[in-house]
C-alpha cells in the first residue's frame, strides 16, 4: 500500500475518533457519567495513536492543520445534526474559511508532501 495513502487513512481515523471523543465529552457532563467518560478516553487514545502513525509520513504542520480544521468542521456538523445545536452566519462563514484553508494547503502547498 502507498505509504502516503496509509498515512492519510490513519489521519482520517484519528479525526473521526477525535470528533467522537469530543461529542462524548459533552455527553459526559464534566466527567460525571461513567460510560461517556470511558468513551472519551478510549476514542482520544485511538485518535492520538492514529495521529502518531500518520506523522511518520505527513509533516506535523500539515497533519495538525488537517486534524484541527476537519475536526472543527466535523464537530460542528455533529453538534448541529445530532445535538440539535445551532450555528449563526458568522460560524458558517468561519467553517467555510476553515475548509478553504485545508483545501488550499493540500492542493497548492508543497509543504503537504505529495
Amino acid at each position: 500500500m502507498n505509504p502516503a495513502l496509509a498515512a492519510y487513512g490513519m489521519l482520517g481515523i484519528a479525526i473521526v475518533c477525535e470528533v467522537i471523543g469530543s461529542t462524548l465529552l459533552q455527553k459526559s457532563y464534566g466527567f460525571t457519567r461513567l460510560m461517556p467518560t470511558i468513551g472519551v478516553a478510549v476514542f482520544y487514545i485511538i485518535a492520538f495513536f492514529c495521529l502518531s502513525q500518520a506523522l511518520k509520513t505527513i509533516p506535523l504542520g500539515v497533519a495538525y492543520a488537517i486534524w484541527a480544521g476537519l475536526g472543527i468542521v466535523l464537530t460542528a456538523a455533529v453538534s448541529v445534526v445530532f445535538l440539535r445545536q445551532s450555528l449563526d452566519l458568522a460560524a458558517w462563514i468561519g467553517i467555510t474559511m476553515i475548509i478553504g484553508g485545508v483545501l488550499v494547503m493540500n492542493l497548492f502547498s508543497s509543504a503537504a508532501g505529495h
